[in-house]
């Protein structure tokens, strides 16, 4: 009888050693391939930070360790060329003049390479009789007028020009800007000195700024303005998205605007007509992008793009490579770079219209690939372009995005009637017309359908394209998102629920990689977990049955 209880008191004892002996032999069996892969870092844009957050996810189940933290491209690029990171991300190249100042290039050797492509959207914050303002539309002088203090009202006659539909509110307009390096502000202050360089060279002169200014990574925010300051993209979408924010306006990539479920302002382009920085608008535009030989890009082509689709704010993120074993960066630490890189090349791009990016077309996808035969220790790959799996491919090699495009409809091109379907993460919730004008219930990209009327919104009949997907549970039907706001002109708190908000960042998009070293384990590792389940069973089962047998033979 002493023995027996000893021996039941010894197998819990018996059963955590054999446990913890199959743990450590598990984790000593990662899968197979994987234990090729080291981690590496990276640092830089918040612009395109929420297309590499869900590739990084993507590619854990891979064994892949991708840490990246969004500090701003001026600060991504300043610890690539100290050497702090592995690899940076950023909008904009080194050695340009900013303010008067170079951005030198680093002493290590590198390369660049476009990883996504994207729209710079103008999300606002604006209600008019306590009912949110989802059709918004701007031309670029107005918003250049907005961005250097010379427009402070949101009842200005020049925004009241671009939206004949709505009688908008005297409140006033303050601009967010990014307190940080940003290549996001890079990309905005270029476009201004292109184009509205009286405007942007009058700002920079108050600000005791050399002139003529060209684009700066640092916003200029001269005191007693009204603008705000925020660091990140992050910072400045979620100060525009909060309740007390009624009156602002930011820059920020479209993504951002998507997750949180807030409309942005319709861009008056060379045609004439208002559009937004959806997928396919972004591919139309970038057609006339110039590729310079360093794989870096020239904008002046699209900001002109006379395409009635073209959403002339459009433009590529970069990857800044290391292209030799030299400030800590060793060949393990390239062979998991390069597969990244294959990864985010091909099925990567898989995911970028639904997080509010342009899949890169296939003469970049093309020269990215030539570009990751760079990286020192790559498992270079030779890849059949045909089976990249990116949308924006077809056999002819034109871009099937710019192909299906639809033409924005006629409440759209500047004049007396304004569209009343939302934009952006708010595309299903219309605003109805207080103004002069007449609306049109119309909807491009995923909003689709159409109908006239003018307070009515349309009829959503159409099918949705790249761009514009419907935000899904894991089961793929639509989930619904309870939102609750305190409205700043009653007080009262408005609650609803959105069954079909934009697709946005937080979804885990899941695609196989094209040529990724890894698998989902090796044969000792399937036999040690069914062991470890065994056992866990035995261990749970046995200990009360062994009980119940010995008190059966005691009491015989």
């Amino acid at each position: 009888m002493f023995r027996s209880s000893r021996r039941l008191a010894t197998l819990p004892a018996l059963g955590a050693v054999l446990l913890a002996v199959v743990a450590a032999a598990t984790a000593a069996a990662p899968p197979a391939g994987a234990a090729a892969y080291v981690p590496i870092s990276g640092a830089g844009s918040t612009w395109s930070q929420n297309a590499l957050d869900q590739w990084r996810r993507n590619v854990t189940q891979y064994g892949m360790q991708i840490n990246y933290q969004g500090t701003g491209s001026s600060d991504g690029r300043n610890q690539f060329r100290n050497g702090t990171v592995d690899f940076a991300v950023s909008e904009i190249p080194y050695g340009l003049t900013d303010t008067g100042v170079v951005d030198y290039p680093p002493a290590r050797k590198y390369a660049y390479m476009p990883i996504v492509a994207g729209g710079t959207a103008f999300m606002y914050n604006l209600k008019i009789n306590g009912k949110r303002v989802t059709n918004l539309r701007l031309s670029g002088l107005t918003v250049a007028r907005m961005f250097t203090g010379e427009i402070k009202f949101w009842n200005d006659p020049a925004i009241a020009a671009d939206n004949p539909g709505l009688r908008l509110p005297a409140r006033r307009v303050v601009p967010v800007v990014r307190s940080d390096g940003s290549g996001t502000t890079a990309q905005f202050t270029l476009w201004m000195s292109k184009l509205y360089g009286a405007q942007w060279n009058a700002y920079c002169g108050r600000a005791h700024l050399p002139t003529p200014c060209g684009l700066t990574s640092e916003y200029p925010v001269i005191p007693g303005s009204g603008f705000t300051a925020q660091a990140g993209s992050l910072g400045v979408s979620g100060y525009v998205a909060q309740d007390h924010s009624e009156g602002a306006i930011t820059y920020v990539e479209y993504s951002y605007a998507l997750n949180a479920s807030f409309p942005i302002a319709k861009l008056l382009n060379r045609s004439g007509y208002y559009v937004e920085p959806n997928a396919n608008n972004v591919a139309v535009a970038l057609l006339a992008a110039q590729i310079n030989g360093d794989l870096t890009q020239k904008l002046d082509g699209v900001y002109n793009n006379a395409d009635k689709r073209a959403y002339p704010l459009s433009s590529y993120s970069y990857m800044i490579l290391p292209t030799a074993r030299e400030n800590g960066f060793s060949t393990d630490k390239g062979a998991t770079l390069g597969a990244f890189a294959y990864y985010f090349l091909c099925e990567g791009q898989q995911s970028a219209p639904l997080l509010g990016y342009s899949p890169l077309p296939i003469n970049l996808v093309q020269a990215g690939l030539t570009q990751v035969r760079r990286i020192p220790g790559v498992n270079a790959r030779n890849i059949n372009i045909a089976k990249c799996n990116n949308p924006t491919f077809t056999t002819t090699g034109k871009n099937r995005l710019a192909q299906i495009a639809q033409f924005p409809p006629a409440c759209d091109l500047k004049g007396p009637t304004q569209c009343v379907t939302g934009t952006g993460g708010a595309h299903n919730t219309p605003t109805a017309n207080s103004g002069n004008g007449s609306g049109r219930g119309n909807g491009s990209g995923g909003s689709g359908g159409s109908g006239s009327g003018g307070n009515s919104p349309g009829n959503g009949g159409g099918s949705a394209v790249a761009g514009a997907g419907n935000r899904t549970s894991a089961t793929g039907t639509p989930s619904a998102r309870r939102t609750t706001t305190i409205d700043p002109d009653t007080g009262q708190a408005v609650t609803g629920t959105d069954n079909s908000q934009q697709g946005g960042g937080t979804e885990d998009v899941v695609a196989e990689p094209v040529s990724v070293d890894s698998g989902i384990g090796n044969g000792l590792e399937r036999v040690l977990m069914v062991l470890a389940g065994l056992l866990f069973i035995g261990l749970t089962v046995g200990p009360p049955l062994l009980s119940t047998v010995f008190s059966r033979r005691r009491s015989s």
